[in-house]
């Protein structure tokens, strides 16, 4: 963790800043080890101090997990407490996650004045580049994930509803260790499933239906994202040369995603090919963004991403889809770790049509 404040102060003399307050929960969990909730602390940290400001509920858990060089506090002043503890190591331009809400944006500009500094990518991008220990707990999450779809299809039969789905990939994923959903596990079946966020809903899954699942879930503090498309019974042609279409747009794109492409480059790689195929008004999404601690990190994958480049470490996800409204859709999406040759799919469910 200390590794990692080192790394956060290595930048500070790019955002002219000489101290920074920590406030994403995500952020106090990747710099400190700290798993409160939204607002239930802050960090302020300096070139040489970093002072962890929280409330008696968790004070005796911190000695087990905070290290010896980070000072804590208890209290409910929050941010007037991590104040005073910097104006104490006279800090003079002090920064902001670009992730605040308002409301704590006007608390911290009352408390600071015009100390305070936008510091808006200075945390974000250095989570986006994964060390071994997430690494490690990524490909967890992906390896149980997989598992779980292939348990899925063996199971799963036509007059499910799409919540008994959504129900089953949930109580199997936690007894296999996962401890909680990123986000709503989406299930969407037939005409549904043109719905690019269709959660789960009382719909019986009928005969001739495509299905898609997309979900995740965390372990050891990281998450998964994958979305599979099934058939339950035979789709029809128009749906199969769909599903076809769109898993060679995202092989165009697996095939690009190397250090130093951009996300609009990626993006192009699949959504040309759909766009040549007829399909380019019925894809209407990004084609990928960055996991970790949160579902959604950087670098992003879209039409308007030209200045986030992938490097190395990072771990993206990539898919695209096609939506047929009233008829069907059709989304695959892996999740891949950014190597120094090229990638690695982290996901390793079967992607081929499946028809049960």
């Amino acid at each position: 963790m200390t590794t990692r404040l080192d790394a956060l102060r290595a930048s500070f003399e790019k955002f002219g800043i000489d101290s920074i307050v920590i406030t994403n929960p995500f952020s106090l969990y990747y710099f400190v080890g700290f798993a409160g909730l939204e607002g239930d602390g802050c960090l302020a940290v300096t070139k040489t101090k970093a002072e962890l400001v929280t409330d008696a509920r968790y004070q005796d858990d911190l000695p087990n997990f905070l290290p010896d060089d980070i000072g804590f506090e208890i209290t409910r002043a929050y941010y007037s407490t991590a104040q005073r503890f910097l104006d104490g190591e006279n800090a003079s331009h002090v920064g902001f996650e670009g992730t605040v809400s308002y409301d704590l944006y006007r608390q911290l500009a009352e408390l600071f004045g015009d100390k305070l500094v936008p510091t808006s990518g200075l945390v974000e991008k250095q989570r986006e580049v994964k060390d071994k220990e997430e690494i490690a707990a990524l490909r967890k999450a992906t390896r149980v994930t997989s598992e779980s779809y292939t348990e899925l299809l063996r199971a799963i039969q036509p007059g499910w509803t799409e919540l008994q789905a959504a129900n089953w990939l949930n109580n199997w994923m936690l007894e296999h260790g996962a401890t909680k959903p990123s986000f709503d596990t989406i299930v969407a079946s037939g005409f549904r499933s043109a719905l690019p966020h269709g959660s789960a809903t009382s719909k019986e899954i009928k005969q001739g239906e495509l299905v898609t699942v997309d979900y995740g879930y965390y372990f050891d503090g990281y998450t998964s994202d994958m979305t599979r498309t099934f058939a339950v019974g035979d789709p029809g042609e128009e749906l199969k040369h769909v599903y076809d279409v769109v898993a060679e747009a995202q092989a165009r794109m697996i095939d690009v995603m190397i250090p130093g492409k951009d996300g609009k480059t990626v993006d192009a790689a699949g959504r040309d090919y759909i766009t040549e195929q007829g399909y380019g008004k019925e894809y209407n999404h990004g084609s990928g963004h960055g996991i970790g601690l949160d579902i959604h990190e950087g670098p992003n994958m879209g039409m308007r991403f030209d200045k986030e480049i992938l490097v190395e470490n990072n771990v993206v996800t990539a898919e695209p889809g096609v939506y047929l409204v009233n008829k069907g859709g059709v989304r695959i999406e892996d999740d891949l770790l950014i190597t120094k040759a090229g990638n690695e799919v982290l996901t390793t469910a079967p992607k081929q049509l499946i028809i049960i």
